[in-house]
């Protein structure tokens, strides 16, 4: 795909891309067991990055709002029962692909 070429995405009816994305969102919350950290690693955006994206499209609620609405509850309640603590394995991971993201 280049500059000048229409991305076919933008085509996507609205309808169609939003059941996609609620789709998406409730499988992440049903998959608890694949981890923020792992996300970022693998493919440089995780459940907060679509609170943020949300929240960019103009979503009106605040940021814990967002994130609340992505993981289907408070963002201290997902830590406390479903974040483990980061490997040092798992940040630089995260960091090598954030820093992908950077370069497009």
């Amino acid at each position: 795909m280049t500059a000048n070429t229409p991305d076919p995405l933008d085509q996507l009816p609205d309808a169609v891309a939003a059941a996609a994305f609620r789709r998406l969102v409730r499988h992440l919350r049903h998959r608890h067991d694949a981890q923020n950290i792992e996300l970022m690693g693998l493919s440089g955006f995780c459940r907060n990055c679509l609170a943020d994206w949300i929240r960019d499209a103009g979503y009106e609620g605040d940021k814990g709002d967002a994130r609340a609405l992505i993981h289907g509850m408070p963002m201290d309640e997902w830590k406390a029962t479903r974040q483990k603590p980061a490997t040092d394995e798992q940040l630089a991971a995260m960091e090598a692909s954030i820093a992908r993201n950077r370069a497009e």
